[in-house]
């Protein structure tokens, strides 16, 4: 038998994600997030290679309720709602044909930036984590089981702000499908159970 590990201090408590009508909770290991994946123009030219994606720390995810803090080191403090994927089966080099069947759940999120970070960010050719991987970066709405919602291939994702509505889409409208971006994150890492995927903000992001 082996011994019990012996932290230096105690461990934090493991992220995790609401499940709806359901008391149990969904554990979160990593949040990887895609980028740009909608059209934002009339007639904009379809994508001949997959997207870039980054990634945000587990303990970015938080519940999308309730007021959250205004983030340090900014004053373009941007939304982008999104379609979230939860990854309930792992694996490498998955199959887009079998890519669902390693799909747990589903959600709404917001990949929440410092815009002016990030542009500062791209102007230096340096990484993107000051704006994208601060504190409750990724708010989320509980996740839908497979088993209750099914695979959605379209439906509207939208947002609004004090009132007014700022970003709609509809998921039907992503140039790159889900199972093609479980297949592509797959032939980069290994993915795990636990892991959630942003899949892309539609236009009309903002403060």
């Amino acid at each position: 038998m082996s011994a019990a590990i012996e932290f230096v201090f105690p461990a934090p408590a493991p992220a995790a994600l609401a499940v709806q009508r359901s008391a149990a909770v969904f554990p979160v290991a990593r949040v990887f997030c895609i980028g740009r994946n909608y059209r934002w123009t009339p007639g904009e030219p379809a994508p001949t290679q997959m997207p870039a994606w980054f990634m945000k720390p587990a303990s970015a995810v938080c519940a999308a309720q309730g007021s959250l803090p205004y983030p340090p080191q900014t004053r373009e403090f941007c939304h982008e709602i999104e379609l979230v994927v939860a990854i309930g089966r792992g694996g490498r080099d998955i199959d887009a044909a079998q890519a669902q069947s390693h799909i747990w759940g589903y959600a709404a999120g917001l990949d929440l930036t410092r815009r002016d970070l990030q542009q500062q960010a791209k102007q230096a050719g340096g990484p993107w984590e000051p704006a994208k991987a601060f504190d409750h970066s990724a708010p989320c709405t509980p996740l839908v089981p497979v088993a209750t919602l099914g695979h959605p291939r379209l439906g509207a994702v939208w947002l609004t702000v004090n009132g007014v509505e700022r970003q709609r889409a509809d998921v039907g409208e992503l140039l790159w499908s889900v199972p093609e971006l479980v297949a592509m994150l797959s032939r980069s890492v290994t993915l795990l159970p636990g892991d959630l995927m942003f899949t892309g903000t539609p236009a009309c992001v903002g403060p």
